[in-house]
């Protein structure tokens, strides 16, 4: 029997993560009057969690009392998808990281773990947090139950209708979980206000999150978010780190590297520990793959913008639709965020990365010949990363040449049943954002600076 997939023992998960910042230069985040300092960041995060925001260091020691936990189900197993390369008749062999292990199924954890223990190690007593299509949310509501912390969720309010069993899980977990916009912010009330019947956005979320941590005078509670800080990026890191082991050891090495990219903490994870041999020379395709229809990445300026949508946060160097685009609601309801990761954005101008946009139905169909083939039902915004795997493996089957494919499972679709319901039903349809609509939507960006485009490399 062909050996399928690739384990590490408990004692080879990685005991430090890898934080890009040390290899790469960045533009500062902006505030009023000028950069942003450490102290300004004080009322929304813990102090410990803001020093790996702007350190410089490349390795950063995971403390043992996160380790303990992650040990529930990491190291992640590496799988060959033998079945779909078949199916494919492709030459590539193509291999995955499966993250869909962890406790609510997909990569979220490796970084709420760590944002949980910081906060409580810094006398937290309450976290606050925005989830698009509730990966997040159930993640740091399972990591606020193991460290013994309060939970609040405003979740966008199309995925709180579409997906009713993540506020189960996460109140299974003890958090409690609102519909956003809501009425329980000035920031939500605001927007209902102007918008009665929204859909709810990320950035909305986050804004109505923010306030209800600043707004706490106990000073107990801070806001924890899920992707697009560098924090968070680098707590992802393990997936690549723990790749790269499993690569090692049947003397492999990927040609190209895929991860869907919303805020882009899950593509960061897998990828930016190969960004780092790839600034050492080694020659490797790295694409984040996007919604068309909120094509961040593919369509959007690198530009300085909020992360949220009232315009609390300070000023991020990404590419971005504008902090008060709304997008379309189409079920990839973690991909719907209006900018992407400095530090992914600050590598797509460089040329490091280069991203891919797909349409609604492809990526059903690549998730679909997955799940026939390789036997996992994959969450939508997977099956984005699945799209782009199934067209490099058919260009390797065009052009004949056997490219190792490593790409990023990074979660299941087992609580996104409703959505293939609807795409099996054929009520799913192809959604392109139009480019007047895109423009309207950038204008916001004209009264901020520009940031620079820096080379690192």
């Amino acid at each position: 029997m062909k050996k399928k997939k690739i384990f590490l023992s408990e004692d080879e998960i990685p005991r430090q993560w890898y934080n890009i910042n040390a290899d790469i230069k960045m533009n500062p985040p902006m505030g009023p009057e000028g950069p942003v300092t450490p102290d300004m960041l004080a009322p929304v995060f813990p102090m410990n969690l803001i020093e790996q925001e702007v350190s410089t260091e490349r390795w950063i020691d995971i403390p043992e009392g996160i380790l303990e936990v992650l040990n529930i189900w990491r190291p992640s197993p590496m799988v060959r998808a033998y079945a779909l390369e078949k199916a494919l008749d492709t030459p590539a062999r193509i291999y995955y990281k499966y993250e869909g292990v962890s406790p609510p199924g997909s990569h979220k954890p490796n970084t709420a773990v760590a944002q949980a223990y910081y906060n409580k190690e810094f006398g937290i007593k309450k976290l606050t947090t925005e989830t698009g299509a509730g990966q997040w949310g159930s993640a740091l509501a399972f990591a606020c139950s193991q460290y013994g912390l309060e939970c609040k969720v405003f979740m966008v309010r199309i995925s709180f209708d579409q997906k009713p069993y993540r506020k189960t899980m996460m109140a299974v977990w003890g958090a409690n979980c609102i519909a956003s916009p809501s009425t329980e912010t000035k920031a939500g009330q605001q927007i209902l206000e102007q918008h009665p019947d929204t859909p709810g956005s990320l950035g909305i979320a986050i804004s109505e999150a923010i306030e209800a941590a600043v707004t706490d005078e106990s000073g107990e509670t801070r806001y924890s978010l899920g992707s697009v800080l560098n924090h968070v990026m680098m707590h992802q890191s393990i997936i690549g780190l723990e790749a790269k082991k499993q690569m090692e050891k049947i003397g492999e090495y990927p040609d190209v590297i895929i991860g869907c990219a919303g805020g882009g903490s899950n593509f960061a994870g897998l990828a930016f520990p190969f960004v780092y041999d790839k600034f050492n020379g080694k020659e490797i395709d790295i694409h984040p793959v996007e919604p068309a229809a909120c094509p961040t990445m593919t369509r959007a300026p690198f530009a300085y913008d909020h992360g949220d949508t009232i315009g609390m946060t300070p000023l991020l160097p990404m590419h971005s639709l504008g902090h008060t685009f709304v997008p379309p609601p189409f079920h990839a309801g973690g991909l719907r965020y209006h900018g992407m990761a400095p530090q992914v954005s600050q590598l797509i101008t460089e040329g490091i990365l280069e991203p891919k946009a797909y349409p609604q139905l492809a990526t059903y169909e690549a998730g679909m010949l997955v799940a026939r083939t390789e036997g996992f039902i994959s969450a939508p915004e997977t099956n984005h990363a699945l799209a782009c795997v199934v067209d490099v493996a058919k260009k390797c089957k065009e052009e004949g040449k056997e490219k190792v494919i490593l790409f990023n499972f990074s979660g299941h679709g087992l609580i996104d049943l409703g959505a293939y319901e609807q795409y099996l039903s054929g009520n799913l349809t192809d959604y392109e954002y139009p480019a007047k609509e895109i423009e309207e939507a950038e204008k916001i960006l004209e009264q901020y600076p520009k940031p620079e485009l820096i080379k690192s490399h």
